[in-house]
């Protein structure tokens, strides 16, 4: 695993007014050393972390050498979140997490960047919760991206997203056994009705006398109990109700006039999450003032997930931004 590395940021003002004497940034980097080639940063998503790549890299089938990211190539950055424990850390937890905001972890990514010596980005691309971030980037610096690249989300968080997020808090509040039984829930958001089906077609376990569908949902709350902290769940769901928040229609217009930015959307026809719909709805705004906006749609019946499922799709999409880029460099 590529070692882990710290920015402290010091004396940080939230967007709510709220002023952090710390925040320990972490981060990996992966392929050429900074400031020497392109960069690409990575957003995780709600239970994502920075090992993008490599042998337990969430994402190892777009990102590694010769992959479409090809690290052979290009610089590579992934920030965690602040607070997603990730590795086991315990320093940066945030325990008041309704302080954050999708924009306060934007423009702490920016604080990181600019630490290490970045003022522009070849891409930022990421999934979900990541794509929200990267959203938000882009608001702050509209001509310090060349490509933005969200992937199964979108700009802002609808009311049915806001919703869920509400039952998730209320689980990780008031269950016994919060992760787990959040996690249960999630599940069902982040597939669909067929995707299920298909798995399970209503299939018993003999031993333990359960649907082999409860079995799963109660395999995945145990796994993500295991590895993630209350804490760290709690913040990373809040903050999907606050993409977007401060941003309405008039301005994300304006943002689409003012940005330089190859923008590429990527939805999931089947995701019940950031549904297809509203990315056709952001593309179809974009339009009307921008020519450099594309939109791209991953077919799955697995739903929000398929952004970590389908492979074969995304590498196809991804594949005309960066190895034509590489290409036309060499």
């Amino acid at each position: 695993m590529n070692s882990v590395y710290k920015i402290d940021l010091f004396d940080f003002a939230l967007e709510n007014g709220v002023v952090k004497r710390w925040i320990p940034l972490y981060y990996q980097y992966f392929g050429q050393p900074v400031g020497t080639a392109p960069v690409v940063l990575v957003n995780h998503a709600l239970t994502g972390n920075s090992q993008v790549t490599g042998e337990n890299g969430w994402w190892q089938s777009l990102i590694g050498p010769d992959a479409v990211i090809d690290t052979d190539y290009y610089t590579v950055i992934a920030f965690n979140i602040p607070g997603n424990g990730y590795d086991g850390n315990t320093e940066n937890l945030i325990h008041n997490y309704t302080d954050f905001t999708t924009k306060d972890i934007a423009r702490i990514f920016w604080e990181g960047l600019e630490y290490l010596g970045i003022q522009k980005l070849f891409a930022v691309i990421g999934g979900s919760l990541g794509g929200g971030i990267a959203w938000e980037m882009a608001f702050l610096k509209p001509q310090q991206i060349e490509n933005l690249i969200p992937v199964a989300t979108d700009w802002k968080a609808t009311d049915w997203l806001i919703a869920n997020v509400m039952v998730q808090d209320k689980i990780l509040n008031n269950s016994e056994n919060p992760i787990h039984d959040a996690r249960l829930h999630a599940m069902l958001l982040y597939r669909t009705p067929l995707s299920l089906n298909k798995k399970f077609n209503r299939e018993q376990q003999e031993i333990r006398q359960q649907y082999q569908v409860e079995s799963w949902l109660l395999h995945h709350g145990e796994k993500l109990k295991s590895r993630f902290q209350l804490a760290s769940y709690k913040l990373m769901n809040h903050l999907l109700k606050t993409i977007g928040e401060d941003t309405h229609c008039g301005n994300f217009l304006q943002f689409g006039k003012e940005t330089n930015a190859n923008i590429h959307l990527v939805a999931v026809d089947s995701d019940y999450f950031f549904t297809a719909d509203q990315n056709r709805e952001t593309y179809e705004i974009l339009k009307r003032v921008n020519t450099n906006v594309y939109y791209h749609e991953i077919q799955s019946i697995h739903g929000h997930d398929a952004f970590l499922i389908e492979f074969e799709q995304l590498n196809t999409i991804l594949r005309n931004i960066f190895i034509k880029t590489k290409q036309k460099a060499q």
